[in-house]
């Protein structure tokens, strides 16, 4: 079995959560998911299956999207609301005042990793050392938010929603934190839901539920979706039977023998029968395997 299951994160979950409730639900070990979530955030959780698992780390498409709910007046240690308050403000904002910070936080932009979070200094997490009460310096990383909207904001309450498309790394709850200090009210992230993954969005999903009974009815196929999904950015080139047999032994192929479709360094690349093989690259004149996502005998789906 191979595919990608598209799962829709349930609160209280942490990304490894799914992967081992998925290993039992499936009965299989070979899983690996696209883009960790925390515990609070639900939606769009890619989880490759069996072949699959090989697209893990060469995946073009990286952006992600989210509604994020927020409320300003506080700070907390975690910078959502599941932390300990460290600050309150009583700093009163307005839909203007917010809807004028935006733009500093739109485009190419610095932002600090939070200590709460999954990155590494000098082998250890970030989160348990922050759990220990230690704080170490971070260093300061390039992230893109390609849109930040405000979807809705509650004057009275000091409550609302954004919308954020991003580039992967970004954490939303620091973009929340950070809007929260240049307004000088503070804000913590109080929900996240994350719309869309890897190119797959909360229409692709599938829930525990469904896909247990998919399981129990023997229709588990008909939940995943195919590999070559998450590589639509790529071209496709299809080859003839001999180049194919070719291909799939690792030989190189001249490119004048090839119909190439568009100019472009990386290909999804298929068979004389429609079988997807995986990623292949040109290489001068010559056209060769970049990464091969079914083995032999192996469905793309």
């Amino acid at each position: 079995m191979n595919g990608i299951l598209c799962m829709n994160k349930p609160e209280g979950f942490t990304s490894f959560d799914v992967i081992a409730k998925l290993r039992g639900i499936l009965r299989m070990r070979r899983l690996g998911h696209g883009g960790t979530l925390d515990p609070m955030a639900t939606g769009v959780l890619p989880v490759f299956v069996g072949g699959a698992t090989r697209a893990c780390d060469i995946l073009p498409c990286q952006d992600k999207s989210y509604l994020a709910r927020f409320a300003l007046g506080c700070e907390t240690d975690t910078q959502d609301s599941t932390g300990t308050v460290t600050a309150r403000y009583d700093c009163r904002v307005t839909a203007s005042q917010l809807l004028e910070v935006l733009p500093r936080f739109t485009g190419q932009i610095s932002q600090l990793p939070p200590m709460y979070s999954a990155v590494s200094v000098d082998g250890q997490r970030l989160y348990a050392l922050a759990r220990q009460g230690v704080e170490v310096e971070r260093k300061p990383r390039t992230i893109t938010i390609h849109e930040l909207e405000l979807r809705s904001f509650d004057e009275a309450a000091q409550t609302g929603t954004l919308f954020i498309a991003c580039s992967k790394g970004t954490y939303i709850r620091t973009i929340i934190h950070d809007m929260g200090k240049a307004l000088g009210s503070g804000g913590v992230m109080t929900g996240l839901e994350r719309q869309s993954a890897c190119g797959l969005t909360l229409a692709d999903c599938v829930t525990f539920p469904q896909v247990e009974a998919a399981r129990d009815a023997g229709t588990l196929s008909a939940l995943l979706l195919p590999i070559d999904r998450v590589f639509a950015a790529y071209p496709a080139l299809h080859l003839n039977p001999a180049q194919s047999r070719m291909y799939r032994n690792g030989v190189k192929l001249s490119l004048d023998r090839l119909s190439i479709p568009a100019q472009s360094e990386k290909y999804r690349v298929y068979g004389a029968d429609g079988c997807f093989f995986g990623i292949g690259r040109r290489e001068g004149e010559l056209f060769r395997v970049d990464k091969n996502l079914t083995a032999a005998g192996e469905d793309a789906s």
